[in-house]
């Protein structure tokens, strides 16, 4: 009987012991992780120590190279100048223009390259718009004027070398909102092998001082660098327009912003193979200095579309619709005088939409109808007696 006693009672301390070892083990690995976890830490800030001990580095650019190892810099910012000497590899390495990072001694550390704003970045199309000048009705004559100073010097550049003649350097198009301008750039993106850079006027307006001239700066840099390339400019009214001395300091942003854009398409330095494109609306109100030859040597008025003209708009923007036998489209452009290429397209649209409210496997020529009245808001007396 004593025996068996003892027996659970070692029985149970050995159990005690057991469970205090695997709790004791349970807290070793707990520490395990957490040393883990405060070495990790400790590295991270070793890391973030020597980085704040490092001496700070500052950008330059390479103004000159003076041989036997001497370069000329400008730091950037506050455009300090100043000679350095390097080693003959990295001098092998350099030229004007060339971003370099230096440190407080003023020596070279690194090549930085180029390095352009975001902003800059993003108005580059990586994919170029599935819009060709197939796509556009109306606007043939406009049409090869433009591919005459935009698109053959890029893609047929032995044809001016051999007649020796300059290409013209930009073209400016303008006319009413909707007549297709921004359209006939997107099809010169299509069929050009250029880069592509489109950016809108009021994108180079900015708060703070500089900033414009400094992105007008970073985008012919960009165009420069990727040539054979073509800049579009929509909307340059918004940065453009006549300078006037109204004693603000925004309108004298605006100012030095148009005063680099002159100064990248005619200025000192060559473009290479960039041609510059620009829409408005506005051409009354651009400056002067933007439309003598030189800058923009075409200036090209887009049209309201004629009666042939719309008719061809029609057919481009109904060829994939299914439409009744009855449908007139030659009616619809008797209704139609004065209304702009995108009128046209939202009409035809319009036509669509209301054909699918009815359920209808085809477009009628009510549907036309109807699509013209609520497009246009207009009821004329030849159009009443059709609805």
């Amino acid at each position: 009987m004593e025996e068996s006693v003892i027996k659970n009672a070692g029985t149970d301390t050995e159990i005690k012991i057991q469970l205090k070892i695997q709790d004791l083990e349970s807290q070793v690995l707990d520490l395990k992780v957490r040393n883990d976890e405060l070495l990790r830490e400790n590295a991270q800030l070793k890391r973030e120590n020597n980085q704040l001990k490092r001496m700070p580095l500052f950008v330059a650019v390479v103004v000159d190279l003076l041989g036997k190892g001497e370069v000329y810099l400008r730091q950037q910012g506050n455009n300090q100048e100043y000679l350095t000497h390097v080693n003959e590899e990295l001098f092998r390495q350099l030229k004007p223009g060339t971003k370099v990072a230096v440190n407080n001694a003023l020596s070279i550390v690194k090549i930085v390259g180029s390095i352009f704003d975001s902003r800059v970045r993003v108005m580059e199309l990586e994919e170029s718009p599935k819009v060709t000048f197939s796509q556009i009705g109306g606007l043939s004559k406009e049409i090869e004027e433009v591919r005459e100073a935009v698109e053959y010097p890029l893609t047929k550049p032995e044809i001016f070398e051999r007649v020796g003649v300059e290409p013209p350097k930009g073209i400016l198009l303008y006319g009413p909102p909707g007549t297709g301008k921004t359209l006939i750039a997107k099809a010169v993106a299509h069929q050009a092998k250029a880069t592509f850079i489109r950016m809108s006027g009021s994108e180079l307006v900015h708060k703070y001082i500089g900033e414009g001239a400094q992105l007008v700066r970073e985008l012919f840099a960009l165009a420069r660098e990727k040539s054979p390339s073509i800049v579009f400019i929509d909307e340059i009214d918004a940065v453009g327009s006549t300078r006037t001395n109204d004693g603000t300091s925004g309108s004298a942003e605006v100012q030095r912003t148009l005063m680099q854009l002159l100064a990248e398409m005619d200025g000192f330095d060559t473009r290479g193979d960039v041609r510059i494109m620009a829409a408005t609306n506005r051409v009354d109100m651009l400056d002067p200095a933007l439309l003598r030859p030189g800058r923009f040597d075409r200036v090209i008025a887009i049209p309201l579309p004629d009666d042939g003209g719309r008719l061809e708009i029609l057919k481009i923007h109904t060829q994939r619709m299914a439409l009744e036998k009855e449908v007139d489209l030659s009616a619809i452009v008797g209704m139609t005088k004065g209304a702009t290429g995108a009128e046209l397209q939202a009409i035809c649209r319009e036509a669509g939409m209301n054909a699918v409210r009815r359920d209808a496997s085809a477009v009628s020529q009510e549907d036309f109808l109807h699509a013209v009245k609520k497009v246009r808001n207009e009821q004329s007396p030849d159009l009443r007696m059709y609805i």
